[in-house]
């Protein structure tokens, strides 16, 4: 797994915009890197972008380091520093509209194990705009086996 900072530049008004996210690589089962978006971070400072890739980094250390991250600095130590840190305020911390992801691992992890994707790969080869059917049709099962309901529903969700 590699943790790094990928920019995404907008124009508007003539003027160009730049966001941030924190995207990480993935090695598949059948040898494929994927990139998954991680968190959306907005526009960032100099500051705030050198303390997010420093904090990127430390979830490349080798294990045999000690702990990736050090622990939470103190209020002093965050007003201390530029921004070498983000203070989170327990009290003021809330989840809007969690979703739950075991049954979704549980399910891949039946079709890994009944290796369907071996089966199913050679049936179902690309189409020619890049359409990966495969990925659709495991879409499609995981999502009858834990919520059974409408192709329709499932593209409206």
């Amino acid at each position: 797994m590699a943790l790094f900072l990928r920019a995404h530049e907008r124009r508007k008004d003539g003027k160009v915009h730049t966001y941030w996210s924190l995207v990480e690589n993935r090695r598949c089962a059948d040898g494929r890197v994927v990139q998954r978006h991680v968190l959306y971070l907005g526009a960032l400072t100099a500051a705030q972008e050198l303390s997010w890739v420093k904090t990127a980094s430390q979830f490349d250390a080798p294990p045999e380091l000690g702990p990736a991250l050090p622990g939470l600095a103190t209020e002093r130590e965050l007003q201390s520093r530029e921004a070498a840190a983000i203070g989170v305020y327990l009290k003021q911390f809330r989840i809007e509209r969690p979703r739950q992801w075991g049954a979704c691992w549980v399910a891949l992890t039946i079709w890994h194990l009944l290796k369907l994707s071996e089966f199913w790969r050679s049936r179902l080869p690309p189409s020619r705009e890049g359409t990966r059917w495969l990925n659709v049709l495991i879409t499609l099962v995981i999502y009858r086996l834990i919520d059974p309901g409408s192709e329709w529903r499932l593209h409206r969700q």
